[in-house]
């Protein structure tokens, strides 16, 4: 039998090799192809996902507001007789701005109709006009001219939520009053502004009235309690685990739970808390005092880990070179292994407050969730975060509440964009040094 040419048998195994290489450049390129298309699937759904928060939220940053006449007399009707003027500190703030109404529509007659037109302003503007003169005592002297928030009916129809086309069960507002509201409109007595109480204010039973100013402080308070306790907490512990703990079954056990804690539901940590800070110790509920101690319990755990694989990751060599130069085993933790480590274990203990900042599920059983309209001022007074502000309004049935919803959630977001941007510079300022 006559033997296979040798150009033949490598022109077969060109071939192979460049079949086989063929199939290697087909199945990368897929994998590069599978690889970009999850990525875009990814930022799509992201991209949609903020794109529907934010077309609903956006409208909250702006409000309604009616602008009011006040004059300065004791009389509802404005009937100016001599001597009838008064201070306006002195008068029925209430009928003030009823009276106000009044001058806006002088046509309306009848306790039903005027009951309609005093409906469209919003509870809060007789405190609005009691504020006014708390701080500007000569202002009773004059007309004042002041700007006071609608209904938060008037609101959505002025946005264009509300139509007239609506059944008025629908919309909640008669005939009467869309015509009222229109006519003001033209004559620029209604505009929409900037609503500045959405981040100054308290929560409240009105839309329009309801604000995150109590949450974004409850927020801050129960940060500062999760920072002040679990990053030296956390830095500690790892660096005890990782540099001077003795191998052992105890450090075993230890390295064990740790690991285990980090993967427990955070719901469980609420229960944890609710059993040891608010029944055992008698804390009390709802004040971000036992937030902060709750967080801490969630957050102790990815610090101690991520502080430990920093602390690990440097150079051996870092180590040995110290020790050569006759420094102790403190001095070459404390001197050179924790500085080279300490860009990731600062990155990772800000994302663990990012982590935290997200939270409701635990803060809900230890009472976080309570109606809160005064801005806390101590980390023992009540409040609420804004996870668990997001949850309040989006049970509520009042179609103000969706948008107020949704903006809460992009000032979350933002929040929550603004944390991890830092931490990524934070990291950066550190690796250049």
């Amino acid at each position: 039998m006559a033997n296979r040419s040798p150009i033949k048998t490598d022109r077969t195994k060109q071939e192979r090799i460049a079949g086989s290489l063929a199939r290697r450049y087909r199945t990368e390129w897929w994998f590069r192809f599978c690889g970009r298309l999850s990525v875009f699937i990814g930022l799509l759904f992201v991209v949609c996902l903020i794109s529907a928060v934010a077309s609903r939220g956006y409208p909250a940053f702006q409000q309604t507001y009616l602008r009011l006449t006040i004059k300065s007399t004791s009389d509802p009707t404005h009937n100016r007789a001599a001597g009838s003027s008064v201070k306006l500190e002195d008068q029925d703030y209430g009928a003030l701005v009823k009276a106000a109404m009044r001058d806006l529509q002088p046509t309306v007659q009848g306790r039903p109709a005027l009951h309609q037109l005093y409906a469209l302003v919003s509870e809060s503007a007789s405190r609005t006009l009691e504020h006014r003169f708390e701080k500007n005592a000569h202002a009773a002297e004059s007309d004042q001219v002041i700007w006071v928030l609608a209904l938060d009916r008037v609101d959505q129809y002025v946005k264009g939520h509300i139509s007239a086309k609506d059944p008025p069960e629908v919309r909640g507002l008669s005939d009467d009053q869309l015509g009222w509201i229109d006519q003001w409109k033209a004559r620029g007595d209604i505009q929409l502004r900037f609503n500045s109480g959405f981040f100054t204010s308290g929560d409240s039973r009105e839309p329009e009235q309801a604000g995150i100013g109590a949450a974004i402080v409850g927020s801050f308070l129960t940060l500062l309690i999760v920072a002040s306790l679990s990053f030296p907490i956390g830095v500690a512990a790892a660096i005890y685990l990782e540099e001077f703990a003795p191998p052992g079954r105890w450090t075993g056990f230890l390295e064990v739970n740790i690991n285990n804690l980090a993967a427990v539901p955070s719901i469980v940590f609420g229960l944890l808390g609710l059993v040891v800070f608010i029944k055992f110790f008698g804390l009390p509920r709802s004040v971000p005092l036992v937030g902060g101690l709750v967080l801490s319990l969630i957050t102790l755990p990815m610090i101690i880990i991520a502080s430990r694989a920093a602390l690990k990751s440097v150079p051996l060599s870092i180590r040995e070179a110290a020790y050569g130069m006759g420094a102790s085993r403190v001095q070459v933790v404390f001197h050179h292994v924790l500085p080279l480590s300490l860009p990731t274990i600062i990155t990772s203990a800000i994302l663990a407050l990012s982590r935290a900042m997200g939270e409701s599920a635990p803060l809900l059983l230890v009472g976080m969730v309570a109606f809160v309209a005064d801005i806390p001022q101590r980390v023992t007074d009540p409040a609420t975060v804004l996870p668990v502000q997001v949850y309040l309004w989006a049970r509520s049935s009042e179609a103000a509440f969706v948008e107020r919803t949704s903006a809460a959630i992009l000032v979350l977001l933002t929040v929550l964009l603004f944390i991890n941007g830092v931490a990524f510079a934070v990291r950066r300022i550190f690796d250049k040094r």
